[in-house]
């Protein structure tokens, strides 16, 4: 295992190369992560964003694992940072239910993202969608500052959750909401899969079981927490058979255990007083 910082270096250099594939590409890959056999389409994790108002094809690297903006009941005027915006695909959308009047600020580690969604925007003419380099686990922006905070097939490949959720805490104003797609395990996958689990790595390392990663929410101070969508990510037979044998194949698809995609949903309490995880005045 990696320590944090090897973990955030593998994932930038990967990011990187992503950025300047095409689409199409990522998603036969694995999630941008390569590894896989062209020969199967493993468009497994992503989700349709083609019919949603603001969607820019250019900006859809096929990355995500849901929908978070459909759920994070973003109103006019509201301020809404994305975590992890890549080349910008959620920050065009949720701009859409902003309207001119708010703001939408994308957050991004990885420089070769930055450019690409500030490319993007500037075709656009959007003035108020902005994009800054940062980590997730010490961001660049003020306490108190976002109504919403969405982030799509991210979270997973953070290594310090507890502090991820922590920054999230901060940033939003009381009474904000985050709304965040991402991928999550749930009971322990079978010792075969483990090494394909590695070939998924844009999308499953660093993924925890969904007790655990709604455990870390509710303890940072978030309060309504609860799953809006969940959607069973069904690795193919093709790739199954390559680590299981036949009997472990079925008792894998008639178990409970599996990998998941959630968006899941957290309130900042609007009273923020001083016994609250974050409030800083303890």
């Amino acid at each position: 295992m990696q320590n944090p910082e090897e973990i955030k270096r593998i994932v930038r250099e990967k990011y990187a190369q992503i950025a300047r594939q095409s689409k199409a590409t990522n998603e036969k890959s694995c999630c941008g992560a390569g590894g896989c056999d062209d020969s199967i389409d493993y468009t497994i994790f992503s989700d349709d964003y083609s019919g949603m108002e603001g969607y820019v094809a250019e900006a859809d690297l096929g990355l995500g694992c849901g929908l978070p903006t459909e759920y994070a009941r973003i109103r006019p005027g509201d301020t809404v940072v994305d975590l992890g915006s890549g080349a910008g695909n959620d920050c065009f959308v949720a701009r859409a239910l902003t309207g001119p009047e708010g703001k939408v600020i994308g957050i991004d580690m990885t420089e070769a993202m930055i450019e690409k969604a500030r490319t993007n925007a500037r075709k656009l003419g959007f003035s108020n969608v902005t994009f800054r380099l940062g980590e997730i686990e010490d961001m660049p922006l003020n306490d108190n500052c976002a109504d919403v905070v969405i982030s799509n097939c991210v979270l997973n490949l953070v290594p310090d959750k507890r502090q991820a959720f922590a920054e999230i805490y901060r940033i939003l104003k009381p009474g904000g909401h985050f709304s965040i797609s991402d991928v999550v395990t749930r009971g322990a996958l079978p010792a075969g899969l483990q090494q394909a689990a590695e070939m998924y790595a844009g999308c499953v390392a660093g993924a925890i079981d969904i007790d655990d990663y709604l455990a870390i929410i509710r303890a940072a101070g978030f309060e309504d927490v609860h799953v809006q969508k969940e959607k069973e990510v069904r690795l193919p037979d093709e790739l199954l058979s390559k680590y299981l044998t036949a009997a472990e194949v079925e008792e894998w698809k008639n178990s409970n255990r599996g990998i998941y995609s959630i968006t899941v949903f957290g309130r900042k309490p609007a009273t923020d007083d001083c016994c609250q995880p974050g409030s800083g005045c303890c």
